[in-house]
């Protein structure tokens, strides 16, 4: 055993550390192609620094750049930091104007780390300000200063501040890469939640007249039952209105902060909003038929907000501190007072909203007998589901494996029957369909939950009641990669957005890739993804090599899945993305609009001519 002495015990400096455990201020180190990637979250740090001096009333235009190589440029016009604290704040960790809450009273970025984060991570960082016809500016490398502009200079600008970076390709993925269409997000995003503010993105403006209202008729997907409602009050806005969908759609933000994994304004809106509309109708509705088919978008601004990470995607805080008044009393009261004035002055509304509330009554009280058939049916499949086998690791279990738990989702018993003999026990489970699921767009609950391949897919998941008793930390679609497995990929994913959405949003779903081709001769095998990857080995193994052409995973053997689904098996992703377009998707690709599906194929048609293939 090693000696554990005080030369073990060691400290980092605060670049060291950042780069050490970037994990840890700035969540994933992704690619760029999903927005709660890192490289956004440095964007968003260096944003927000100008969206609080906005607030402060100081600068109404900010300027966002990022060129094809990558390197992003952001100019404020508000105060500009004080020239003799330029490397304070860029590099003196825990330095900031934000613990003085008289300076910022209510910002996002308090704990004087954030911009630092971006500097440790930057291959290339500059930051200058202008203050009253002077200047000054530094550049850094990896956090250590490379170019310092000893004294202040003459120098007619506006004043404001300007920083510059390019990430650390030795950290970050090679390929990573900012998404025009996540960066675009974020300023409209930023303009909404600041009336006023003019952004500009690669010279494209992003302004808002009405705030939340804007980004609710933007983001919501259903049609409105009546028209949106706007209550505004001191540190606090909220925009929202019911649509013919079931479920509750939320954006949700704190001191401009997109907040995605809600916290506790998001429970006390939802809360106080059923109490609000129970005093109004002075009738206990049940909470869920009250909020069946909200769409809504809630912003306050808290002094020394608490988030449960660096990323801030969570508020903690249950206080508007410093005057100790609690959040959820906050809004409470805030809604029992503005919504009742509301419903008050305009009666169609408020009739519209009662005949929505009473119609998810109807549908719940519908549902009670199927509900109570599928509970039986998922009774018995627990003892015996003859669609699953399953593994030993749950998530919703005490085992030391339960987050690698997967449930693989197969075409057919000649898949499911290679994936189960070469899968491990411990973790990978099974579920096999007998072909073609139900196509469920459009389709209400009570269909879904009458068809026995579904209830007893929910069954397998645990996720009749939601998301809280999922089984498998991974759900992973594995399907033939030809026309019929697409099809069913599709059929599978359109059940889960339209049903469990929570599965993606959350993380959960996958899809399997499997080869295309293996190339072999008689010293190598290579499994190929694409025709490219078949082309790579051909030029490695010779043209003489074998060329199998997998046409479906029932011709994998068990020893070859093995490989396929072990620790390096390859697996998609699937994304959530919130906000108007889902519907507009599945429509289109699972509706009823065959015309207009059969011209786009027909427009989009492509012949691929094959090589022969063994």
């Amino acid at each position: 055993m090693a000696d554990y002495t005080e030369a073990d015990i060691k400290s980092l400096d605060w670049r060291e550390h950042i780069r050490l455990r970037p994990g840890m201020y700035i969540g994933k180190l992704g690619d760029g192609s999903s927005p709660d990637d890192g490289i956004y979250i440095l964007l968003k740090e260096v944003i927000d620094n100008s969206i609080d001096e906005h607030i402060m009333g100081h600068g109404k235009e900010i300027r966002v750049e990022i060129d094809e190589e990558g390197r992003v440029e952001v100019r404020d016009f508000g105060r500009g930091i004080p020239l003799g604290k330029l490397y304070d704040c860029a590099a003196q960790i825990n330095t900031g104007a934000k613990y003085d809450s008289e300076a910022f009273k209510k910002s996002v970025g308090l704990n004087g780390v954030g911009i630092k984060a971006v500097n440790a991570l930057a291959d290339f960082f500059e930051i200058q300000a202008w203050r009253d016809g002077q200047t000054k500016a530094l550049e850094f490398s990896k956090g250590i200063v490379t170019e310092d502009m000893k004294a202040t200079r003459k120098e007619e600008a506006p004043s404001g501040t300007r920083l510059a970076f390019e990430i650390d390709r030795s950290i970050f993925p090679a390929k990573a890469k900012f998404k025009e269409a996540i960066v675009e997000k974020m300023c409209r995003y930023y303009s909404y939640l600041n009336p006023g503010l003019t952004i500009v993105f690669n010279g494209k403006k992003f302004k808002s007249k009405d705030g939340l209202l804007d980004l609710l008729r933007e983001e919501m997907e259903g049609e409105a039952l009546y028209e949106p409602i706007h209550l505004k009050g001191n540190d606090i806005e909220i925009a929202f209105t019911h649509t013919v969908d079931s479920g509750e759609e939320y954006y949700t933000f704190v001191n401009g902060q997109n907040t995605t994994q809600g916290g506790t304004h998001l429970q006390a809106f939802r809360e106080g909003f059923v109490n609000a509309v129970r005093g109004f109708y002075k009738k206990q509705y049940d909470p869920a038929d009250i909020r069946a088919g909200i769409e809504a978008a809630i912003c306050v601004r808290v002094v020394e907000p608490v988030f449960e990470s660096q990323t801030k995607t969570k508020l903690g805080s249950a206080s508007m501190v410093p005057d100790g008044e609690s959040i959820r009393t906050f809004v409470s009261n805030f809604l029992k007072q503005h919504l009742d004035n509301y419903l008050h002055k305009h009666p169609k509304v408020a009739e519209a909203i009662q005949k929505r509330i009473q119609a998810a009554e109807r549908e719940r009280k519908d549902m009670k007998g199927i509900q109570k058939m599928a509970r039986d049916r998922a009774r018995q499949a627990k003892v015996h589901n003859k669609k699953l086998r399953d593994c030993r690791a749950h998530l919703d279990s005490k085992h030391k494996q339960r987050l690698d738990s997967t449930l693989f989702i197969t075409e057919g018993d000649s898949a499911s029957g290679s994936i189960t003999k070469s899968r491990d026990v411990e973790t990978q489970a099974v579920f096999s369909l007998r072909g073609k699921p139900l196509n469920t767009f459009g389709l209400a609950k009570k269909i879904v939950y009458e068809n026995e391949e579904f209830a007893l897919l929910q069954a397998a998941l645990g996720i009749e009641d939601g998301i809280e008793e999922l089984r498998y930390n991974r759900v992973v679609v594995a399907t033939d990669a030809d026309v019929d497995g697409m099809h069913i990929r599709l059929l599978l994913l359109t059940f889960f957005l339209q049903f469990f959405p929570e599965v993606i949003r959350e993380g959960h779903l996958y899809i399997l890739q499997t080869p295309l081709f293996r190339v072999r001769n008689k010293k190598e095998t290579i499994y190929c993804y694409d025709e490219e990857a078949k082309e790579k080995a051909l030029g490695k193994l010779g043209k003489n090599a074998e060329i199998t052409r997998f046409k479906g995973l029932g011709e994998i053997s068990p020893d070859e899945f093995k490989f396929m689904i072990g620790p390096d098996m390859k697996l998609d992703h699937v994304e959530f993305e919130e906000g108007k377009g889902t519907k507009e998707l599945l429509a289109f690709y699972m509706g009823k609009n065959t015309p207009d599906r059969q011209d786009f194929i027909v427009g989009n048609l492509r012949v691929n001519v094959d090589r022969q293939v063994a």
